[in-house]
């Protein structure tokens, strides 16, 4: 079960990084990046799992939060141009 489940991991990983590499608008790339991270999360589980190695899910815990992080902040910086950028410091819209 777990090596059918690796294999359609690999083969949605791969579609997701030709979509990365072929996306016409910069979104596009970004929202394959964050399935690119989550497809890799998936497959550190199911691997580690096929191998009898269950603690792998630890890592992989980790790699999803410092894959949020990324997502986050790299549309923060394509949003504003500028990861400082603080809505508060505007003034009231009229």
């Amino acid at each position: 079960m777990y090596t059918f489940a690796t294999i359609a991991i690999i083969a949605a990983l791969t579609l997701a990084v030709t979509r990365a590499v072929r996306g016409p608008t910069i979104f596009d790339r970004i929202l394959a990046g964050n399935t690119v991270g989550t497809l890799a999360i998936l497959l550190l589980i199911a691997i580690g799992f096929l191998f009898g190695r269950p603690e792998w899910l630890d890592i992989a815990l980790t790699y999803a939060f410092l894959n949020l992080i990324a997502t986050l902040t790299i549309l923060k910086y394509v949003r504003y141009d500028d990861l400082e950028y603080d809505s508060s410091e505007e003034g009231p819209k009229s």
